[in-house]
């Protein structure tokens, strides 16, 4: 199948005042066209990175990201980011939010009328048709992500960038959105990558896993695909021989990983071999490049226009 989104011998090096810091060092990735990816490891290994690349946020040292042919030098509405804090407009209702990004994307192109019916359609998929005119203090954080997953999807991305979505959530309105986003993706057939910590959510969304190693100088350690069928539900998959078996492989990688980093510091000892899985399948990750501006969310939102949402 041929690639929609093409990431080729990407490295970025940052300068700091002990000189340059190499984050990510040739990074290799094909994806197709509906394929979803999820980008995990442990913290510093470059996953936000990858996708602030991608996203047209951060420009490579060397290599680049091609998009349907094109160079990817900018962000732009043909890759709409939903990030773990919501970056909503607080005055702004839930339809405002999204009417937003819609009027950026679709003025000229859109009726009125059309774009009142595709606002309310994007709302309507993420469940919030109840909700549309409220504002972000009066819904509940949940709720918000519902919203900026229909901001994201209402610009009609040819590609859809989560980083760590659900991370703040507590594991009820985790699963619930999980399970919305699987009806989502089933329905439009989106292309997305997802940066996640949960090795369970990893394997119950992607089609295809990618694991980092270790920063610095990060790159792709391996790529795990994971041949369940769709529709996926996560009670019968759970007693699943074949996602158990993946869930291990994915836990195994990380495990190793931070067994190498561990026994290279000084007093440390390699953490113990019954290290419980709930321990394990949280990794949690706090990459410099994670630190994502007011700015470089409206550049988002208004991908076309130099100017950014006062």
């Amino acid at each position: 199948m041929a690639a929609l989104l093409d990431i080729t011998g990407v490295s970025i090096e940052f300068k700091t005042d002990k000189g340059p810091f190499k984050a990510l060092d040739n990074v290799n990735l094909k994806i197709a066209e509906g394929e979803y990816v999820s980008l995990i490891g442990h913290s510093g290994c470059g996953k936000s990175t990858v996708l602030n690349i991608v996203a047209g946020l951060l420009q490579a040292t060397t290599g680049g990201v091609v998009l349907e042919g094109k160079e990817v030098n900018e962000p732009g509405p043909e890759r709409a980011v939903v990030f773990q804090n919501h970056s909503l407009l607080p005055w702004l209702t839930a339809y405002q939010n999204v009417e937003l990004a819609v009027k950026q994307v679709f003025r000229g192109q859109k009726s009125r009328a059309e774009m009142k019916e595709w606002i309310e359609y994007n709302l309507h998929l993420v469940h919030m048709d109840h909700a549309m005119h409220k504002r972000p203090d009066e819904i509940s954080g949940g709720m918000k992500q519902r919203v900026g997953i229909a901001r994201a999807l209402a610009m009609q991305p040819k590609v859809l960038l989560m980083d760590e979505p659900f991370g703040a959530l507590d594991a009820l309105t985790r699963a619930h959105l999980q399970d919305s986003l699987m009806e989502i993706q089933r329905e439009l057939n989106n292309t997305v990558i997802m940066i996640t910590h949960d090795v369970d959510e990893a394997v119950l969304l992607s089609d295809r896993i990618v694991m980092m190693t270790n920063g610095p100088a990060a790159t792709i350690g391996e790529i795990l695909s994971i041949e369940l069928d769709r529709p996926r539900d996560r009670l019968a998959l759970a007693d699943d021989p074949q996602y158990n078996h993946y869930r291990h492989e994915v836990l195994r990688f990380l495990y190793e990983k931070q067994r190498k980093t561990d026994d290279s510091s000084a007093g440390r000892k390699p953490p113990s071999t019954n290290t419980s899985a709930a321990t394990t399948a949280s990794v949690a990750d706090e990459d410099s490049a994670k630190s994502v501006t007011a700015e470089s969310v409206s550049a988002v939102v208004t991908p076309l226009h130099k100017k950014h949402v006062a």
